[in-house]
């Protein structure tokens, strides 16, 4: 199957700017996100899905997406299977399916010809009879996936961050605009939008709870990922693919890839994303080879339209303090919103949410009952907007410079051609610098004060 022909790439910086104050009530989604009439609605029919990228996150998401259909769940009536996987490694697919099929054997149909291996495994899976593919291969490759998965009609689930740079991100708004004229459905796993406790929280402030906002914080700060040592026949591609969390045109390094979370949570609250920051970061303790590009911490000051601030912490140093949280400040009060709690001008607690539900869950429950409804909804934008606001940030720390959010939107900068990939042997977008050894710095490293990344 040759590659899709790529939907128009010259989607304005505008596309960045439309913010989703989604506010979902109950489970249901609504509030701030248009919902559209599908011309099917499943009702009670079996919806088959795919898997592209069978990581811990896939194989979560696809059991999450199956519980959807079990005895007891949310759509009873109606089965969810999975018919086809495909991955670049054919040890980590075969670990998926295991996985799944220990949880659902009777909602897993997916026979050797349908798990597909390889940089090209995508195009495969979507070849195939399915309704609803889920993303989630490293989010470097995430603008690709989703276009052809539009391309090939497919209702998508796609995994944070959307894209790694912007033209990759303008590159998804685009493909965005087809799936809408298709009528698809586009859900993110951005999962705090759909938790009961997180809806109330925000709902809440947004009414007034505190008063005027003054300033927010966000922390996420942990110990970090694990390292894949480099085995012996490895080619650099694979090595990377291998750690792909830790380089940036695979991850965005993480502060996009995880961070995401807290920043959009503030982007929702305030309705929108911040016009500028300014920040710092670098690599203090994890500096070796096996660590490739990224920082290992990070601290931003966003500034929203109105003024507002944002102070953002993301750390992954090992003995430190951890802390993966989001709060707001304002004129008659604060809010722990990561506990849904929120307190008066005294410090008394006025208000606390008791809803529970898992995210994970819940984001898929809310997905497959829109599909056996027939409403349709699409998280892309709000999505690829705090996708954006954690590239600027990025961009900040990288430069030691002030990012404004229209720089960050017309920035050029593509950090990799992924499509250009075809097989492990090919080269990969990062080389080691020519005096690298295994025990020192050996990639390109960002340096702030000197780095231009725009």
């Amino acid at each position: 199957m040759p590659h899709p022909s790529p939907v128009d790439p010259n989607t304005s910086r505008r596309s960045f700017l439309r913010a989703s104050s989604l506010l979902m009530a109950g489970g249901a989604v609504g509030g701030g996100l248009s919902l559209s009439r599908s011309t099917h609605a499943f009702g009670s029919d079996e919806i088959k899905i795919g898997l592209i990228g069978c990581g811990s996150r896939g194989a979560g998401a696809v059991v999450q997406a199956l519980n959807t259909a079990v005895e007891g769940g949310l759509n009873p009536n109606g089965s969810v299977k999975l018919v086809a996987m495909g991955d670049v490694f054919r040890d980590r697919l075969q670990s998926a399916y295991r996985s799944i099929r220990s949880k659902h054997a009777e909602r897993v149909d997916v026979p050797g010809d349908r798990r597909f291996v390889g940089l090209d495994a995508y195009r495969n899976v979507l070849q195939c009879d399915i309704d609803l593919v889920l993303l989630a291969a490293p989010p470097g490759f995430r603008p690709l996936h989703f276009e052809a998965a539009v391309l090939a009609g497919k209702h998508v689930f796609m995994e944070k961050p959307l894209a790694t740079d912007a033209p990759g991100l303008r590159r998804l708004l685009a493909a965005n605009e087809e799936a809408k004229r298709q009528g698809l459905m586009v859900a993110v796993g951005l999962q705090r939008r759909h938790e009961p406790k997180y809806q109330e929280t925000i709902a809440h402030l947004q009414d007034g709870a505190i008063g005027e906002i003054l300033f927010t914080r966000v922390y996420w700060n942990g110990s970090g990922a694990r390292v894949r040592p480099r085995q012996e026949g490895q080619t650099e591609l694979e090595y990377q693919l291998r750690n792909w969390y830790y380089f940036n045109w695979l991850s965005g390094d993480h502060l996009c890839e995880q961070h995401i979370h807290n920043l959009d949570v503030i982007n929702w609250l305030l309705g929108g994303p911040p016009t500028e920051c300014n920040g710092q970061g670098g690599r203090q303790v994890r500096t070796g080879a096996e660590y490739g590009q990224i920082f290992d911490h990070h601290f931003l000051e966003y500034t929203y339209p109105n003024g507002t601030k944002m102070f953002s912490q993301c750390r992954q140093i090992r003995g430190c303090w951890n802390r993966v949280s989001e709060h707001a400040h304002g004129t008659l009060g604060h809010a722990d919103i990561s506990n849904a709690k929120i307190y008066g001008p005294d410090g008394e607690l006025i208000f606390r949410s008791n809803a529970g539900g898992d995210g994970h869950q819940r984001e898929q429950d809310d997905l497959f009952q829109a599909l056996r409804r027939g409403e349709i909804y699409n998280e892309a934008e709000f999505a690829a907007t705090s996708t954006m606001t954690a590239i600027m940030g990025r961009m900040a720390t990288y430069t030691g410079q002030p990012i404004t959010r229209d720089q960050a939107a017309d920035s050029d900068l593509a950090l990799a051609q992924v499509d250009s990939l075809q097989s492990l042997a090919d080269p990969a977008p990062v080389q080691p610098l020519p005096q690298a050894t295994l025990t020192a710095e050996c990639y390109p490293i960002p340096q702030p004060g000197k780095t231009a990344v725009l």
